[in-house]
């Protein structure tokens, strides 16, 4: 069968498309996009996570025809997706914490200042340069943060961690931690991934 879809902003037509053919299988083999790791193609490890319609899904558990007139982000679009996000809702930082992700923190522990952000950046070695290009506030983060080891559940932690600072800008730990359980990780010990996603969201509020 023939599938379309928007993938990153862009339309893709994917041909020859068997009715078992995951959405993973049809980005990593079809589309040349091969972000979104294939690890255990049972929806446990998260390293497949990308958006659909908006929802971070494990995509080794969509069927390439259900996404048929979708829209899909991976990590690729990443940076592109919050650029588009952050031009369409110019105000969105500027909203009471409530309004913005629907009610107050369970913990009781929301957000946290910059200036205590700025202790989990990982610091340059010699001459080295951060400058990496095009980014997204979540990539940076990571980069700065240290969070990124062998790299292969990256993709999913960030795309969901994404997700997580769209909806909600000031999120407790107990929010990033419920946000990324479906993601798993066997270097970081995922502290450094939480610092990452707190100095995002510390970020995020300095600039509004």
């Amino acid at each position: 069968m023939r599938v379309n879809f928007t993938v990153n902003g862009r339309r893709y037509e994917a041909d020859d498309v068997w009715e078992g053919e995951s959405l993973l299988y049809v980005l990593r083999e079809r589309m040349g996009l091969p972000g979104s790791k294939n690890a255990c193609e049972q929806g446990e490890c998260g390293s497949c996570t990308v958006r659909l319609d908006g929802v971070p899904v494990c995509s080794c558990l969509v069927a390439a025809g259900q996404v048929e007139g979708r829209e899909v982000v991976t990590v690729e679009g990443l940076a592109d997706f919050a650029a588009r996000r952050s031009q369409a809702h110019p105000d969105r930082g500027h909203l009471p914490h409530a309004e913005r992700s629907g009610g107050g923190c369970a913990s009781g522990a929301c957000g946290t200042a910059l200036d205590k952000a700025r202790q989990w950046e990982a610091e340059p070695a010699g001459e080295e340069t951060r400058d990496t290009g095009e980014l997204s506030p979540i990539q940076q983060a990571f980069i700065d943060a240290g969070a990124v080891q062998c790299g292969f559940c990256t993709p999913g932690l960030l795309v969901a961690a994404d997700e997580l600072l769209e909806r909600n800008p000031e999120p407790s730990d107990a929010d990033i931690r419920e946000a990324l359980s479906g993601n798993l990780c066997r270097c970081t010990g995922y502290e450094k991934i939480l610092d990452a996603v707190r100095l995002a969201a510390a970020r995020a509020e300095e600039t509004v």
